[in-house]
């Protein structure tokens, strides 16, 4: 483009005369013509519009997602509340959905619209199995990694029911028919193995599964009587000793993207499972926002396969609202 100083001259350029054969101009006439429309074009700013960067421009968001589902809290319940004053501290370091809901009651349909766009079922005893699209199949075929570390689980590629203090359906991967029986059942791994160590890389897909207590499904024994209050003050406790481990490891900070949410509410059955907490932290994720968007689990699966660049999306994904928004 030219500078406003060449203009000048481009506007004294003297064009050569007609070609008397053809009545058409020169070549030296048609160049000056264009070079006079490149410097108006160049120097003229008020004819030239800037297009606004879109949310989440960038192709990549968040190389590497990790999800972390507690239990059965209203909204109103969780945000601003005392007895949570650490995720209280997660949401003014990143963006929180306030018009999220769960879909369903009980638990387990939750899960599952999280990680495949599908209820599948409301049965919690389900024992069946999980085909594809997923998440997992979604990640696959990216060439993504992923992996679940699961409190209480006996040991890698554990994907059987319930035992102790683990719940089955709190890890929907388990259920999925490219996992379970496969070699990638070795991506499920006793929570012991989320190492401290911040130099270690995190895979494309992490998914954090507390045990019955710390994900606040359950009382501790010791607690004399068990309310929603005492849930949640286990959860915050466990998130205030987990949640570091993923802030501070140094491919989060490069480019991660961290997710605290709850499966469905205490006793909402707003849109199918209630109002419930979704906040999201990570160096591309706006400070202090408040997402206003209407989003369910299905969202939050787009939003998860989007940060990584993936738009082959499964089921309910696929048209669910982008939580975009949320990106700086």
């Amino acid at each position: 483009m030219l500078s406003p100083t060449s203009t000048a001259a481009a506007g004294s350029f003297k064009p050569a005369p007609l070609n008397s054969r053809s009545g058409a101009p020169g070549l030296s006439l048609v160049l000056a013509a264009l070079l006079i429309a490149l410097a108006l074009a160049g120097c003229s700013s008020s004819s030239h519009t800037e297009m606004p960067a879109s949310v989440g421009s960038n192709s990549v968001n968040a190389s590497h997602v990790v999800l972390v589902v507690l239990e059965n809290q209203n909204y109103a319940d969780v945000v601003g509340n005392s007895n949570a004053p650490y995720l209280n501290s997660l949401i003014s370091q990143g963006a929180l959905a306030t018009n999220y809901f769960a879909n369903a009651h009980p638990s387990i349909g939750n899960y599952f619209m999280m990680t495949t766009g599908n209820t599948v079922t409301n049965d919690n005893e389900y024992t069946g199995t999980v085909s594809p699209p997923e998440i997992v199949s979604a990640l696959n075929a990216a060439s993504k990694t992923w992996m679940v570390y699961a409190e209480g689980i006996p040991s890698t590629a554990y994907t059987g029911s319930d035992t102790g203090l683990y719940l089955k359906r709190h890890n929907p991967l388990s259920y999925f028919t490219d996992v379970a029986g496969t070699t990638a059942a070795n991506n499920i791994v006793p929570f012991t193995q989320l190492s401290p160590n911040s130099a270690g890389t995190l895979p494309g897909f992490t998914m954090i599964v507390g045990n019955i207590y710390d994900v606040g499904h359950n009382c501790q024994p010791t607690v004399p009587t068990c309310t929603t209050a005492v849930e949640l003050q286990q959860a915050d406790t466990w998130l205030q000793n987990t949640v570091p481990l993923i802030l501070s490891n140094n491919s989060f900070q490069a480019s991660g993207l961290l997710i605290v949410t709850f499966d469905e509410s205490a006793n909402d059955n707003s849109k199918g499972g209630g109002q419930v907490a979704a906040i999201m932290v990570g160096p591309n994720v706006k400070v202090g926002y408040k997402a206003t968007g209407l989003y369910q689990h299905q969202s939050l699966l787009r939003l998860m396969l989007e940060a990584q660049g993936i738009t082959s999306l499964p089921n309910d994904a696929a048209t669910a609202p982008t939580m975009a928004e949320i990106w700086k």
